[in-house]
């Protein structure tokens, strides 16, 4: 009998995308630029994110519109704590844990700060 082995060469291979910036400057690069950084930074960590899921978490179109409309944030923020960081706590190995609903407060009165919250979490995969 004879056992093959699973073609890999015509696999995808989706490396993480590096995007590692300490989380206060998210918060300073946030103020400096009255908020342009932010659209930036979310889709960074859209692609971040729909790498680490290995799907589209977060599309580009909202990622850009995040950064420029308000309610679009919220969902932005929603999206990455429901479907984003849990896969990436899941690739760390850190139990799992829903926080949607903070960045989804954060995001409405502060988003730079939730920002700091999802930078911090993207960070842990570099290290």
């Amino acid at each position: 009998m004879e056992t093959t082995k699973p073609e890999a060469w015509n696999t995808p291979n989706n490396p993480i995308p590096v995007f590692k910036v300490d989380p206060i400057l998210v918060l300073l690069f946030g103020f400096i630029t009255c908020g342009l950084y932010l659209i930036y930074w979310n889709i960074k960590i859209a692609e971040v994110l729909n790498a680490v899921a290995e799907r589209e978490v977060i599309s580009t179109p909202i990622a850009v519109f995040a950064g420029c409309c308000f309610p679009v944030n919220i969902y932005f923020f929603y999206l990455a704590g429901k479907d984003g960081l849990p896969q990436v706590y899941r690739r760390i190995g850190y139990p799992q844990k829903d926080d949607s609903t903070l960045l989804i407060i954060l995001g409405f009165f502060f988003p730079m700060a939730a920002a700091m919250i999802v930078q911090n979490d993207i960070n842990k995969l570099y290290n």
